[in-house]
């Protein structure tokens, strides 16, 4: 839709740009190629979709740097999830790339304009196995929990305990924790202890509470 020979080769570039920053899972490749990233943005911005940068989408909110999303993604394929929780729906596009990946993907957005614009693109892209809920997402989604695996796309000082809860036994939570300093972190629940690797330093919007309209 919309997609010519310069969009296609913008894309590969962007593809080999990811396999040099050492993404190997190809699963999560051929997703970020499938997936038509510049109609996650707002016209004025569609020429930078494939640039390795995030991107503003309105409202103090973001669109994730390629690479990002790839990383992330590539930790949540590597417990095999069935069933995932995304915390911080935005453009729409995590939530895409995993609907893509996985065959149940939840996500949560708290502000209902975000959303909006979300669900109008997945449900153009036909990915039928994504559900949007307009909630705050420090409290999850406990009546669709557990969960095999919770990615979060906003920045918590600390993981609100309502996730912790709603992940499955011997499964995983991604999360970038931190202020000013941020890192990647991921929370394996083993035998009912969270051990926690950070894997890189990195920069998100913070984590808010409150849903809005």
């Amino acid at each position: 839709k919309g997609i010519g020979f310069t969009s296609q080769r913008t894309r590969d570039r962007m593809i080999k740009r990811l396999i040099d920053q050492g993404i190997k899972n190809t699963q999560v490749l051929d997703a970020l190629s499938y997936l038509p990233r510049h109609l996650f943005l707002d016209e004025a911005l569609a020429h930078r979709a494939y640039e390795d940068t995030a991107l503003p989408i309105g409202l103090g909110q973001t669109l994730s740097q390629p690479y990002i999303v790839a990383r992330m993604t590539e930790l949540l394929l590597e417990i095999e999830p069935k069933k995932v929780l995304e915390i911080g729906t935005g453009s729409g596009f995590q939530a895409a790339v995993l609907g893509c990946l996985v065959p149940e993907v939840w996500s949560v957005e708290r502000l209902d304009p975000l959303l909006e614009k979300a669900r109008h693109r997945i449900k153009n892209l036909a990915l039928k196995n994504i559900k949007l809920h307009h909630a705050d997402g420090n409290f999850g989604l406990e009546r669709e929990a557990p969960f095999d695996a919770i990615l979060v796309t906003a920045a918590p000082k600390e993981v609100p305990p309502s996730l912790f809860q709603q992940l499955a036994a011997g499964r995983r939570l991604i999360v970038p924790l931190g202020d000013e300093q941020q890192l990647l972190s991921v929370f394996d629940n083993q035998e009912g202890k969270m051990i926690q690797t950070d894997v890189a330093a990195v920069r998100f919007v913070p984590l808010l509470p409150g849903a809005q309209k």
